[in-house]
């Protein structure tokens, strides 16, 4: 079963305005990454969206309606691309591909990974699509050039959408904590225009203080880390810090941006259910998509 007990429908007969894609596998740093449970999010979070498909006609008391109120949102499930451990980077080819065809179909693509490298996959599709502002949520930067000679690992993400001529500012927001950042990284971000948002200066000034970096009437993609949000939220991550964002400010944050112009897309990375509980974290995403859903609508080409 689908996404919200959506149907399963191949790309090539897509006709929806939301499409659901998995992307289990992205750009490991080590073979032992291969089998993190990371792998298995997208298996999760539709196992935990079921029940809830089946209320799509009852009052939903976070949109102040049903969700299928005045109809129901056409929405499809395109499952996972096939991933070949022995060709990785084929596989990363194949994942950009569905999320280019899903855009060909007229579908906002709702993309349920993996590591956070595949956030970069996913934006590769949005070539000649720009501009885009990208809102990343996140403890971390992402925005190493490389660790170990791999350049497009889960630390890099940021890094390299920031190389796609469409991509046109980036602001990350939730950071706090240490991680893989170096000094010179922040000042790369900073220098090449892009903003940063702390987790702390949103609890202070509140959403506002980040929706008003991006211009009115743009085309947003949002690249969700479930490390950006506090692990009260959202358990189930590898990295887990104290501090992130709340629930009410994080969906307050993705729905306030889709009213501010078009949502071109979102993807959901760093979600291990093998360190979740009470599939929290996997319900959360769920939710938050159930909120997207309903304000984008018919999202625009």
């Amino acid at each position: 079963m689908g996404f919200l007990a959506s149907p399963f429908v191949p790309i090539e007969s897509l006709a929806a305005d939301f499409a659901v894609l998995g992307i289990a596998h992205g750009v490991p740093y080590h073979v032992r990454n291969l089998a993190a449970s990371v792998a298995d999010a997208p298996r999760a979070v539709r196992e935990r969206s079921a029940r809830f498909g089946r209320m799509a006609t009852h009052h939903d008391f976070d949109l102040g309606r049903a969700l299928a109120d005045p109809a129901p949102p056409r929405l499809a499930d395109c499952g996972d691309v096939p991933c070949d451990l022995r060709d990785l980077p084929g596989s990363a080819a194949r994942a950009t591909r569905a999320v280019r065809a899903i855009l060909e179909a007229g579908a906002m693509p709702i993309v349920l990974g993996g590591d956070d490298s595949i956030t970069a996959i996913a934006l590769g599709a949005f070539e000649g699509r720009g501009p885009l502002h990208v809102l990343q949520i996140d403890a971390h930067l992402d925005y190493r050039d490389e660790v170990d000679g791999v350049r497009d690992g889960y630390s890099s993400p940021m890094r390299r959408a920031a190389e796609m001529p469409w991509v046109e500012r980036i602001v990350h927001c939730g950071t706090r904590g240490v991680g893989s950042a170096r000094p010179a990284d922040l000042r790369d971000t900073l220098a090449r225009g892009n903003a940063i948002v702390t987790a702390s200066e949103v609890r202070r000034h509140g959403i506002e203080r980040v929706l008003a970096e991006f211009p009115e009437g743009g085309r947003y993609y949002i690249a969700f880390d479930c490390d950006g949000v506090d692990p009260s939220v959202m358990p189930g991550t590898s990295a887990p810090l104290p501090g992130g964002l709340c629930y009410d400010d994080t969906r307050d944050l993705l729905t306030g941006l889709a009213r501010r112009g078009s949502l071109a897309g979102i993807s959901f990375a760093e979600h291990y259910p093998s360190l979740d509980v009470n599939g929290i974290t996997a319900l959360a995403i769920v939710r938050l998509i159930v909120n997207l859903i309903a304000i984008v609508g018919k999202p625009q080409p």
